[in-house]
């Protein structure tokens, strides 16, 4: 996205499908100036169609068959919104969610794919999976077999649906056992017609029956299943098998949802033209399993989601410019790869079939080299520096990319320079002040903490801007042991149309308003302005029943508790340069999203002192905690906790753009040379409380945070000395 370009048209990616995919990809080698584009998917990976039963038969690791959507909308300069599309406002261009508000559109894209769930039988939903969506099939295949691995026992399994993806299916996950070391496992395929494979070519069907008697897979046509349990699976003929893993292969149905839109559509997939666009919206379009082509009738297949990708990115970027849109006309026929459950597979075009193991290393190739396409990413090269330019603190080396959240704060050092030449307090009714997490007021007989923050966005989603920065802002009310009151907000906003305007700054106040009103206090005004990128910030005040928890009441003895993992700072930098895992940074959004409301209700009556981990680090906000309480602490590397992904990164040498300021600290901190106390500098976005207890209190404490839903994590303790850390 230009942020040099006023933004104009909302365009909405809905599903991370193969289609989509690709789109992402074009679109970040050459974007469209003024088009904001925004996909909605529930998962941070997308699972490949075509490497799923090589998964399956334990060929391919799962991330050797997963698309990391989060890279790919980084590539694309497009906000990923983790959720699930529920419904369709054509009226308002709206895309309704299950977990938040709606989101605008001016052109919307459909490529959410079909679902094998068969909710008809009963049972179903709670003892069987189906393989679409493929990803929690994956997850849960794995950890099935695994599980039967470490006990060493037999597996029952059952298939529903005996066409190509069936067998496929069934090969695969017998094969899987049997490498698995369960060779008394027993796989059933089940097949409601009166034959398997129906559908198929006569020489291909041979050859695959033929595999699944070699395997023992049990065919049972002319049958289905009516009831499950666990356990078990009734059919309709009334036998009984033992069933552990059940998984329905039984064709592409639609998402019920579609049906209320009120878009046409043939058994639920959405109707579109040649030009992809639903036949009755020019505003709609679908593709991959999700749509149904009018002009052409096809089967579900990958082949088609792929090669409408370049007509589905013209047309979406001629719909937006005003340009002529271009028509896909899909082939009569396409080469079919069926993987046979080892490392052989059929393939047959038309009347033609071969199969073994060279049609295997053909698949694999190809199956390989579409994964290549979306996650080696092309390096984006850097501007060069201008030739003539003012010496820089580092010798005129081009500096990195400045990071976002609490990777842009000014350094510890930096801070505490500028503040120590502020006056003294003149006011009586001001109790706190120079030095503190906030301010404490007294406001009549009441004590009332004040505070104020704001974050430069590391994602391009206003909506998880505005729940982290809430929460973010909120630390230091939190850390003072005070309840939070109320908030005006302070939003900067990048140029952009008025509905956008309207729509962007509602999804800020939105998730603002949620945030503080779920810690009982309110937001109750604000001020906006428009600029480069999008900043959110809060005044936020709270209120204190007692007196107000600082940095200076630590003492010897007292043990450290930490209630969240650092590592965010790491992961943020590692997502904007394309180099973090796509699940690794969703969570850490999750971590960042999390309140500290029960956290700080169970800590305060207890603490010495307490501070909110963020922009210093760890170790900058220990070190202010000893500085206030005169006092030295030790900490205990392997005990602080980390994100996943952290210390990988930090290995690699990502850092945030404000680490080397935090690690100034290191002539006050002995620590061992590694990537993990590389993170004690780390700056932290929302990060969590960090805590100086009684030793005493700290079991009952870490109780009532575990009943809670919470976590504390014992990282070391104060000991006497001047202030200094050392980290062992």
């Amino acid at each position: 996205m230009d942020p040099d370009w006023p933004l104009s048209r909302d365009l909405v990616l809905v599903g991370g499908g193969h289609t989509h995919a690709l789109v992402l990809r074009r679109w970040g080698m050459k974007p469209l100036p003024g088009a904001r584009l925004t996909l909605i998917e529930p998962g941070a990976c997308a699972t490949y169609t075509g490497m799923l039963p090589g998964l399956v038969a334990g060929h391919y690791a799962l991330r050797d068959i997963q698309i990391d959507l989060v890279r790919l909308a980084r590539f694309a300069g497009a906000r990923i919104i983790f959720d699930k599309a529920t419904g369709l406002d054509r009226e308002a261009r709206l895309v309704h969610l299950a977990g938040r508000p709606p989101v605008r559109y001016d052109l919307a894209s459909f490529d959410i794919g079909a679902t094998a769930a068969l909710s008809g039988i009963e049972g179903f939903d709670e003892f069987a999976h189906s393989v679409k969506p493929m990803g929690p099939f994956a997850s849960a295949w794995q950890a099935f077999v695994e599980g039967r691995q470490a006990r060493r026992s037999p597996a029952r399994c059952t298939v529903i649906g005996g066409g190509v993806a069936g067998v496929e299916l069934a090969l695969a996950m017998a094969h899987r056992l049997r490498a698995a070391g369960l060779p008394d496992s027993k796989v059933v395929l089940i097949e409601a017609g009166c034959s398997i494979l129906a559908a198929t070519h006569a020489g291909t069907r041979r050859r695959l029956i033929a595999a699944c008697n070699r395997l023992g897979i049990e065919i049972l046509t002319a049958t289905r299943i009516v009831r499950l349990r666990s356990g078990s699976a009734e059919l309709s003929d009334g036998r009984e098998l033992a069933a552990d893993f059940i998984v329905s292969a039984a064709g592409a149905r639609a998402h019920d949802w579609i049906a209320r839109t009120g878009l046409s559509h043939t058994d639920g997939f959405i109707n579109v033209r040649a030009d992809l666009r639903s036949v009755d919206d020019a505003n709609v379009f679908a593709v991959g399993d999700c749509a149904h082509l009018t002009h052409a009738p096809r089967p579900k297949a990958g082949v088609f989601a792929v090669r409408e990708a370049p007509v589905l990115l013209h047309n979406l970027r001629a719909s937006l410019s005003g340009a002529s849109l271009m028509e896909y006309h899909p082939q009569a026929d396409y080469l079919k790869l069926i993987s046979m459950g080892d490392k052989s597979a059929i393939g047959h075009k038309h009347l033609f079939a071969l199969s073994g193991r060279r049609v295997w290393s053909l698949k694999d190739h190809i199956d390989r080299t579409f994964m290549a396409r979306l996650n080696d990413l092309p390096v984006m090269r850097a501007p060069e520096p201008p030739a003539e330019r003012a010496l820089d603190e580092v010798g005129g080396a081009p500096q990195d990319r400045l990071c976002g959240g609490c990777g842009a704060k000014v350094g510890r050092s930096s801070l505490n320079a500028a503040l120590k030449d502020i006056a003294p307090a003149q006011r009586d009714d001001t109790v706190r002040g120079r030095g503190d997490d906030s301010a404490v007021l007294r406001t009549g007989g009441q004590l009332q903490v004040f505070t104020t923050d704001h974050l430069r966005a590391f994602i391009e989603d206003p909506y998880l801007m505005g729940r982290i920065t809430a929460v973010h802002a909120l630390g230091d009310i939190w850390a003072m042991g005070a309840l939070p009151q109320s908030a005006l907000l302070s939003l900067i906003i990048p140029r952009m149309s008025e509905a956008m305007q309207a729509a962007t700054v509602g999804e800020v106040t939105a998730a603002v308003s949620d945030v503080l009103r779920d810690t009982g206090a309110d937001l109750v005004g604000g001020h906006t302005s428009m600029g480069r990128e999008l900043t959110v910030g809060l005044s936020v005040t709270g209120l204190l029943e007692g007196a107000a928890i600082g940095l200076d009441g630590a003492r010897p003895g007292d043990v450290l508790v930490l209630t969240k993992p650092i590592g965010s700072g790491v992961i943020l930098a590692g997502d904007m340069r394309g180099a973090a895992r796509g699940d690794e940074v969703r969570q850490a959004l999750e971590i960042m999203q999390r309140p500290l409301t029960a956290a700080s209700r169970i800590l305060a009556p207890a603490a010495h002192a307490m501070t909110d981990v963020t922009g210093f680090g760890l170790a900058g906000h220990l070190m202010s905690i000893l500085e206030a309480s005169g006092a030295a602490a030790e900490v205990s590397l392997s005990a602080v906790p980390m994100m996943p992904g952290a210390e990988w990164l930090a290995g690699q040498g990502v850092r945030s753009s404000i680490w080397l300021s935090n690690s100034s600290l290191d002539g006050r901190i002995t620590r061992p040379a590694s990537a993990a106390s590389d993170l004690l500098y780390d700056p932290q976005t929302a990060g969590g409380l960090l805590a100086a207890l009684p030793e005493a209190l700290v079991p009952g404490v870490l109780d009532q945070l575990a009943a809670a839903g919470e976590t504390g994590w014992v990282i070391g303790t104060v000991t006497e000395g001047t202030p200094a850390i050392r980290v062992t």
